[in-house]
């Protein structure tokens, strides 16, 4: 088998996937603190409350504390000549090849959280689907988007 792509994703991708995961936490408590005073208003059976409860703490430790340190420590990616190579996943590792003579074109995209943050993210198109590489530093989407841009112009020319 083939070695691991050799990019990581920066640090900061760590904690923009725990503010996700506490925005996600947060929703959750909300809807658990409507579900809490229908139990208390409706004399609902106490179990539905507590089940509520349990699933914003176990939201709170999986999806802020637990996920985004395994998923920072899976994602990988590379840009070569003739490939780019994506590694991600949380429990199942997924490796993705893009030949290069099917990229179709190279997007980046910054919403508010990422551009508090100074990320990008890049979205490569081909005819199938787009592949998303998240969360790069700005400086390096722009230089990626441009890498993978001029190597699929090169690989299409040789065809």
């Amino acid at each position: 088998m083939r070695e691991q792509p050799k990019f990581q994703l920066p640090k900061k991708a760590q904690t923009v996937w725990r503010l996700y995961g506490i925005i996600q936490t947060f929703i959750i408590a909300l809807l658990t603190g409507g579900i809490v005073f229908l139990t208390v208003r409706f004399d609902w059976p106490q179990w539905i409350m507590w089940i509520a409860i349990a699933l914003v703490l176990l939201s709170i430790a999986f999806s802020v504390i637990v996920f985004p340190s395994i998923r920072w420590g899976i994602w990988r990616y590379e840009v070569r000549e003739q490939e780019i190579e994506i590694q991600s996943g949380l429990f199942v590792v997924k490796r993705t090849l893009i030949p290069m003579v099917r990229v179709q074109h190279v997007d980046t995209e910054q919403g508010p959280i990422l551009k508090k943050y100074m990320l990008a993210n890049i979205s490569i198109s081909s005819a199938a689907t787009v592949h998303t590489i998240p969360m790069l530093k700005v400086e390096d989407a722009d230089e990626l988007r441009t890498k993978i841009s001029e190597l699929a112009r090169v690989a299409e020319d040789d065809v």
